[in-house]
């Protein structure tokens, strides 16, 4: 049996890699599709060959022989794009450290070296496969060399064979003769002219009955077809040109022997170091063999007898740092994996005398005598701890939140992947299963594994995610902001927010009585019933049935987004029935229905509040969203008037005043825009008074609203598009506006060009706590995705900074609640507002402490200011 040589044609395959995988960067803003791509095309064909030889060979970018000979040779081809010339060198790299020997030869292009190699090979007896995704490589088919052509589709890779027999009943011409045919028909991609008016039909007719051009020429008065023949005989030279252009050298003086060549020691310790360095998390159980070098599976031990389980917790204080892993089975405890150095880890499940409730006794032991007590997720651990935990608890989730905002999840395997120096097997079976179905962990083995693994992990991460907060300067954030903030956020999960449920389910019934009407309204107007959240059934009433202007045709149907409903709603009623039917519907099914369901029985929703969300740093919420309760409507408002305080008490709510622009105001150190604080003017009036160059007492309300348009919209980065779509002015007009206001506000101006252009050359930006916002976005040659990455470089150092801000006062007031030993507590905080609710003889106690620890959470060029207001539900306090 033949051994078998793999041919790599390296940009070839790395160009399909690229426009057959969506674009996609690692956390350091690299784009790696391709090199995704490549790999799996490349994984993929190592395991059908099972190749002894291997070579990737690339393009030299300078002048080859056919340059020489014709200028204009690949003359039409666009420049590659940046975020493929990006990974060009990076593919390199990455073959170099799987072992794969790659060539190139200058003055020749990477097919003459596969053809020269191919001839090499079959000479040496081998089996050799070509793999490229140019099909001029068909040339090269033999009865032992086979031309591999991969499609990659949606990530997918199919792969199109040829031999000699599959080139003929293909292309009805044999692979030396597929030359012939090219050389008449020409080929655009490659800038060969060929025959003019020959095309790829009469170039196969000729070739297969004559098989060459030269041939064809001598019998050119027998061809029958008059165009083909005359052009034939006028063109020769060009044919013989572009025959010569098309043929693949195979003699050329390549360096490289197929001796060279052989494939071995391809996962290793360097390979496996890039794949994690490109994120290619699917692609790391293929370094298995290389992970299992790591013995630390081998320390980890089941402890079920009792007396061994009290020893081994007794020397708990005598150590340093513990990583500990609580697992649970359907909200209970299971058992607890602790590691208390990087030989020896312990599960202990609950099993006869060992108890769910003896181990939370436990628990409270080990974070009272450990030093330092390595979790993930302080918040999920702290309703099995009762004893005092600050300054105990290590949080490696949150520490890899911040060194990278941008990742959806900072489970064990995530950190293990990113930060430590050996690679949790987390993607064999068990775990792979794990992430779909927890049942899969049905025996002790399995459970004792993953619980084992998480605690080894969280134990070991402790160094390596310090030392990376202090390089990049949050060690600050993580100790004095976010790891306090954590248990100011438990205590107000645990507190929880009262509704009114039947108030609720009265509210659920009007929007119900609503609905009713707004449908059978509609359904008149429209002369019969249909599905009005159907967009393909809406748009054909709006746009066919009633010819109403501006439809807009997609693949599947007319477009009947808020945007282009909100353009005809002031002249045709029925449209606004349809927006004021898609806003109570959405009250009711997400608000009226969807929050009762999260009513417990103490009659109050404990929502889940998240601080490893979102990018910018802001504390979002789930389980419900209680952030995004309406507030601009009358009737979005009902649905704040169901949350109310428990007796006795009264809501309390403070709110920043314009917090974006005042931080804006200190970032830029504008001038004018500081003076307008300081003097405690209207802030959109000033603006109006400066942009629209009137005195101030003379501004009207249209100009105030406008300005107020401009001064939040500039803190987004708006665009005049964008502007002029909010204020429904021409283009034109937005423009000026946006011009003028920094013409205002010059230091505005250069504040946010300087922190585009900072961004760019960091990769990412900083609020003034330090915290950062990597920004991928900015290395990207697509227009659209730059343009979002610079207006993020202008907004996150800002709501960052607010974020921080609200964090810090969020603490301070939550510890100085406690430390005047009041019985009042914060039970919600949505972006710029604090709700605490108020035991009535502690209420003037809790405003003043809302604001006192609001404004003096940062000391800022223009003074932050805070509004207070109370109320018997949230609607009236806010």
């Amino acid at each position: 049996m033949r051994d078998k040589l793999v041919l790599i044609d390296g940009h070839s395959i790395l160009n399909r890699a690229f426009y057959g995988v969506p674009d996609f960067t690692n956390s350091e803003g690299t784009h790696t599709n391709a090199i995704f791509g490549f790999l799996n095309i490349l994984f993929k064909i190592i395991d059908e060959e099972n190749p002894k030889y291997l070579c990737v060979a690339f393009d030299v970018h300078q002048p080859t022989f056919r340059h020489e000979m014709y200028k204009e040779y690949k003359g039409t081809r666009k420049p590659m794009l940046p975020e493929l010339k990006q990974q060009v060198p990076l593919m390199k790299e990455m073959l170099k450290a799987l072992n794969i020997k790659t060539t190139e030869l200058a003055g020749f292009e990477a097919d003459d070296i596969l053809g020269t190699l191919s001839k090499a090979g079959e000479e040496q007896g081998l089996e050799v496969s070509v793999i490229s995704g140019d099909r001029d490589l068909l040339q090269l088919a033999t009865e032992h060399v086979k031309i591999r052509i991969p499609k990659t589709k949606k990530g997918k890779t199919e792969i199109e064979d040829y031999n000699v027999t599959q080139v003929l009943e293909k292309y009805s011409v044999t692979p030396k003769e597929f030359i012939d045919v090219k050389a008449l028909m020409g080929d655009s991609s490659d800038n060969i002219p060929g025959v003019p008016g020959i095309g790829e039909k009469g170039a196969t007719t000729i070739i297969s009955e004559y098989g060459s051009i030269e041939n064809a020429f001598e019998h050119a008065d027998d061809i029958k077809n008059k165009r083909n023949r005359e052009a034939l005989k006028e063109h020769f030279d060009m044919a013989q040109m572009s025959k010569t252009l098309a043929t693949i050298n195979t003699s050329v003086p390549v360096e490289v022997k197929i001796s060279d060549c052989v494939l071995e020691d391809m996962f290793n310790k360097e390979a496996l170091a890039m794949v994690k360095k490109f994120e290619f998390k699917s692609m790391i159980s293929k370094f298995d063999s290389i992970s299992t070098e790591n013995t630390f599976e081998e320390n980890f031990k089941i402890m079920e007898d009792f007396g061994e389980v009290e020893n081994l917790l007794s020397e708990i204080q005598k150590l340093k740092k513990v990583g500990l892993f609580i697992d649970l089975n359907n909200d209970e405890i299971r058992g607890i994996s602790i590691t208390i150095s990087d030989d020896e880890t312990y599960y202990i499940p609950v099993s006869g005398f060992i108890t769910g409730e003896y181990l939370k006794e436990k628990l409270n032991y080990i974070v009272s005598n450990a030093v330092e007590v390595s979790v993930n997720d302080i918040k999920s651990n702290l309703r099995f701890v009762e004893t005092e935990t600050e300054n105990k608890l290590f949080d490696a989730g949150i520490a890899a939140y911040l060194l990278n905002p941008l990742k959806s999840t900072y489970e064990y395997d995530d950190i293990a992947r990113d930060y430590l120096e050996f690679e949790v097997p987390a993607y064999d079976e068990i775990f792979a299963n794990y992430k779909k179905d927890k049942s899969v962990l049905e025996n002790i083995d399995n459970i004792s594994k993953y619980a084992s693994y998480n605690s080894y992990v969280l134990y070991k991460s402790i160094e390596p995610l310090k030392e990376k907060l202090e390089n990049e300067g949050m060690i600050d954030l993580y100790e004095k902001i976010e790891v306090p903030l954590t248990y100011a956020l438990y205590d107000m999960e645990k507190t929880g927010i009262k509704v009114e449920a039947d108030s609720l389910k009265e509210y659920g019934d009007k929007l119900a009585e609503s609905i009713k009407t707004l449908e059978e309204e509609i359904y008149k107007e429209a002369g019969h019933e249909f599905k009005i959240n159907s967009p393909k059934q809406l748009g054909e009433i709006l746009f066919n049935e009633m010819g109403l202007p501006g439809g807009k045709k997609t693949k599947t149907g007319y477009s009947t987004s808020a945007d282009v409903l909100e353009k005809l709603k002031p002249d045709y009623p029925f449209v606004e029935k349809i927006l004021s039917y898609r806003q109570v519907t959405k009250l009711k099914s997400t608000y009226a229905d969807g929050l009762a369901g999260f009513i417990e029985e103490d009659g109050r929703i404990h929502g889940k509040f998240n601080q490893t969300i979102t990018a910018t740093g802001r504390i979002s919420s789930t389980d419900p969203n209680l952030q995004n309760i309406p507030v601009r409507t009358a009737l979005g408002r009902e649905v704040r008037k169901v949350f109310v305080p428990k007796e006795g008490c009264v809501f309390v709510d403070a709110d920043y005043s314009q917090i974006e622009l005042r931080i804006l105001a200190h970032m830029s150190d504008d001038e004018n825009l500081i003076n307008a604080y300081k003097e405690a003017k209207d802030i959109h009036q000033s603006t109006a008074s400066l942009v629209f160059n009137v005195p101030l007492d003379e501004v009207t309300k249209e100009q105030r609203s406008n300005a107020k348009a401009v001064n939040f919209g500039i803190v987004y980065g708006i665009s005049s598009f964008g502007l002029s779509q909010d204020l429904s002015i021409s283009r034109k007009e937005a423009d000026k506006y946006i011009k003028d206001y920094f013409v205002s506000y010059p230091g505005v101006k250069k504040y946010l060009d300087d922190a585009v252009e900072s961004a760019k050359e960091k990769g990412y930006s900083v609020t003034l706590f330090g915290r950062r916002r990597p920004i991928p976005e900015l290395k990207s040659g697509n227009f659209m995705q730059k343009s979002f990455g610079e207006r993020v470089a202008m907004n996150a150092p800002i709501q960052g900074t607010a974020a921080d801000i609200m964090k810090i006062a969020m603490i301070n007031v939550d510890k100085a609640l406690k430390e005047q030993n009041l019985k009042s507590k914060i039970v919600l905080q949505v972006h710029d507002e604090l709700l605490v609710e108020a035991y009535k003889d502690e209420v003037e106690q809790v405003k003043q402490i809302l604001v006192d620890n609001m404004k003096n959470a940062a000391d800022l060029r223009v003074a932050l200011e805070v509004e207070v207001e109370v109320g018997n539900n949230w609607n009236e306090a806010h």
